[in-house]
């Protein structure tokens, strides 16, 4: 009997414990870890106390369930009342998305039937319209890139008006815009022949903008101060060619001033189609500027040019004065010391007791004497001819090296790179054969004085061997028949 009912104690005890700790287990809140832990850990002392604590977990537990239960009812409503909400407003969507669609499909019957009626009503006007647009096109594309803009500016916001307006479905153009457009192409026909004079803001080549008068010549070119402008169609800004065009800017100054009827001004041809031939002329270089693009071995080669030319004038000074020396020699009677011809004539009389063929030996040796100093720098003026080719040659070499350099580095898409590295690789090449030619001619050139003087040297050497031949030969006689 006692181990029943200490048997039926003990499992009223475990099961006492389990249900303290399963509300700890089921809420992971503090507060029912506080509740749960006095419950399993408070000491039973009798039967009855356990009986208690039973009673009282249960009436706890029953009154956290139904707090539970009604905030789940609770909530449960309220998802309840938002669906059925939102159910109510998927309905009024739907309903007004098929009123919508209704009325898309009438509008868009309704808007067939009016442009149907349009291109009834405008008939040939439309072929006529498309003509207008086409023009106002033209016409705007011409315009804006014309010169004469720079004097009228915002003439061709009517006529992007009146293209939206031509391209549209909806809006039909009036007649002053149509009227307008034959307006703005007959002022540009008849500002292409007039030259007028009107103020505005010009950008100078300092990067200031200043107002100034500026002249406009027909659509070909604008000018200002003696220079010529370029006009911007996007920003609208007039600024000075960074580079002018050289040899016209007296023309241009002289029509700013002018008071007569006719001056003579240079005008670019291209200039209603963007003024390109005007850019080209200010952007090719000079001579300065082709010559400093050969680089070292043009400074070279324009040197060994300066050395030829200053050699072969002081040579042909000296030989010229040489020759007029050896002239008056032939004249004179007596042996001059201070001409070549005078030298070779004393040897002659120091050694005027020899034999012909000695004579002829020593004479040759004085003429020998005389060559080195009749013939200096000419062989220097020879080289330079020779080599100025060669070096021309190698800068080209080293050049088109460079160029195909460029080539590998950024690929030969841009022909205006390696046409213009080309260019600056055959600068020495012209460079070497400026030089070479007249070096040639100066060569040629002096050496003539030179030949003439050795020429009358050896000439008047030989004469006299003849003499010294001619008086040692006996005299003839005439056998009598």
């Amino acid at each position: 009997m006692l181990n029943s009912v200490l048997g039926t104690g003990l499992s009223a005890l475990l099961l006492m414990t389990i249900l303290g700790f399963l509300p700890a287990l089921a809420d992971d809140s503090p507060k029912a870890t506080l509740n749960a832990k006095p419950s399993a850990h408070r000491d039973v002392e009798s039967l009855d106390q356990l009986l208690q604590l039973i009673k009282a977990a249960k009436v706890g537990e029953s009154k956290e369930h139904r707090e539970r239960e009604q905030a789940f009812k609770a909530e449960n409503s309220r998802r309840a009342q938002l669906l059925a909400q939102a159910q109510r407003q998927k309905a009024e969507a739907e309903a007004r998305s098929g009123e919508l669609e209704t009325t898309f499909s009438d509008n868009e019957r309704e808007l067939e039937a009016l442009q149907a009626q349009m291109e009834s009503r405008l008939g040939t006007l439309k072929e006529l319209f498309g003509h207008i647009t086409a023009t106002a096109g033209d016409t705007v594309t011409r315009l804006e890139k014309s010169v004469v803009s720079a004097q009228y500016p915002g003439r061709t916001d009517q006529l992007h008006q009146l293209i939206e307006k031509m391209s549209s479905h909806s809006r039909l153009p009036a007649l002053e815009e149509i009227e307008n457009l034959a307006y703005e192409m007959s002022r540009e026909m008849v500002e292409s022949g007039r030259i007028s004079r009107f103020n505005a803001a010009v950008l100078s080549a300092d990067g200031e903008q200043r107002e100034r008068q500026v002249i406009r010549i027909g659509l070909f070119n604008l000018l200002s101060n003696g220079h010529y402008l370029s006009y911007n169609p996007d920003s609208g800004v007039l600024a000075e060619l960074a580079r002018q065009p050289r040899g016209l800017s007296k023309g241009a100054l002289a029509l700013e001033t002018a008071t007569d009827a006719f001056t003579p001004v240079a005008i670019d041809p291209s200039g209603p189609v963007g003024g390109g031939l005007l850019r080209a002329l200010a952007d090719r270089p000079g001579v300065l500027e082709k010559w400093s693009q050969g680089g070292l071995v043009g400074y070279v080669i324009s040197a060994l040019g300066a050395v030829a030319l200053v050699l072969a004038l002081w040579r042909a000074a000296v030989l010229r004065g040489v020759f007029a020396g050896v002239r008056r020699q032939l004249q004179a009677d007596e042996c001059s010391p201070n001409n070549p011809l005078g030298r070779v004539l004393a040897v002659a009389d120091t050694y005027a007791g020899l034999d012909p063929e000695s004579m002829e030996l020593k004479l040759h040796e004085a003429i020998l004497k005389e060559r080195p100093s009749i013939e200096i720098g000419l062989n220097l003026l020879k080289i330079i001819a020779m080599i100025a080719p060669l070096l021309g040659l190698l800068g080209t070499v080293t050049g088109m090296i460079v160029v195909f350099q460029q080539i590998t580095i950024f690929g030969a898409g841009d022909p205006k790179l390696m046409a213009g590295g080309i260019s600056q690789a055959l600068v020495t090449t012209v460079l070497g054969l400026l030089v070479a030619i007249p070096t040639l001619l100066l060569h040629t050139w002096v050496n003539g004085y030179a030949r003439r003087i050795l020429h009358v040297l050896e000439e008047q050497s030989a004469g006299i061997v003849a003499l010294k031949a001619e008086a040692r030969l006996p005299p003839s006689q005439d056998s009598p028949r």
